[in-house]
Parts: structure tokens; sequence; C-alpha cells
């Protein structure tokens, strides 16, 4: 083969493999769900209970709440840790966070993986919530949030405070299973 055909036939090769690692490193689901049973933390009323839905490279975050400020948003987000044993739920580290990015507005690709939009309650504290999250799975890997803690805080997330979008204390905890 000469020199030319070679270069054209490593540079395909080349190509080929870094489109193999790039599509292996994009984890897809089908289906897989986990849920949290969120209690009280803080002092507070807030109870709750979350599902994850693994819907290809996406989550689907479906959520029901009370006990909440009325008329209000509360900050919600994925914890590193899976613990929520200690009263104020600090014990569930801060958010997870596996890309190591600064905290920011959930979905812009310049969050942690943890990041959701914020909870609204009505007139009676109560909420239901639904999100489509991207940038975590619903498994024990890496990127997984089974094992991991979902929390709830007091107040909402403006979105742009360091390291946790100014949220205030946790209200609810729960592990996610």
């Amino acid at each position: 083969m000469n020199t030319k055909l070679k270069q054209i036939a490593i540079g395909l090769s080349v190509a080929g493999l870094f489109t193999l690692v790039a599509c292996q490193s994009m984890e897809q689901g089908t289906g897989q769900k986990a849920s949290a049973s969120l209690d009280s933390r803080s002092g507070s009323n807030a109870k709750g209970e979350v599902t994850f839905t693994w819907q290809g490279s996406d989550v689907l975050v479906n959520g029901k709440f009370s006990g909440l400020k009325p008329n209000s948003e509360q900050g919600f987000h994925v914890h590193e840790k899976g613990d929520c044993s200690a009263p104020d739920a600090t014990s569930a580290g801060g958010h997870f966070n596996p890309d190591t990015k600064n905290h920011g507005m959930p979905n812009s690709g310049m969050n942690h993986a943890g990041d959701m939009p914020n909870i609204k309650s009505d007139a009676n504290g109560n909420a239901t919530y639904t999100a489509t999250m991207h940038g975590f799975a619903v498994n024990t890997g890496p990127t997984g949030v089974v094992g991991r803690s979902v929390v709830v805080h007091r107040d909402p997330d403006d979105y742009k405070s360091q390291p946790a979008g100014n949220s205030g204390p946790r209200i609810a905890c729960g592990l996610i299973k």
C-alpha cells in the first residue's frame, strides 16, 4: 500500500475509534426507575415522594410534596451522598457533581448534574413536580443517582450563587433507591 493510502487508512481508523469512544460514553436508559421518600429535616414539616425514570439519554423526574411554605419556590437537588441521617441533612453532602462543574441553571451543560428546577408550591404548601433532566443516569455508576439523596431546600435556588444557589437550609431529604 502506498504512503498516501496508509495515511488515509490510519485517519479513518482513528476517526472510527473516536466515534466508538464517544458512543460508549453516552449512557442510555430504557425505563429503569428509582424512587425516594423524603422526610422532614431542619424542624420543617416538608415531605415528599420522587420517582426517576430513565428514558433514552434523559431522566423524567416526578414528585409530590407537602408541608412546604405556601405559594413559594424551593431549591431541589440530587446530593452526592445517600445519607439523610443528620437532623439538618448535611450528611447528604454537596450537590451531585461528577463532572466538577460550577452550580448553574439546570440542563444548561454548565451546571452540577444534581441541579434541578425549583419546586413551586400552591396556597396549601403542596406541589406536584415534573422535569426532564440530562446529565445523570438511573443506575449506580459514576453518573448514577441510585444510592444518592434528593433534597428540598427552604428557599429558591438562584442558579448563580456558588456552590449551591443560595437555597437555604435543607428541609426534606430522601435516599434514592
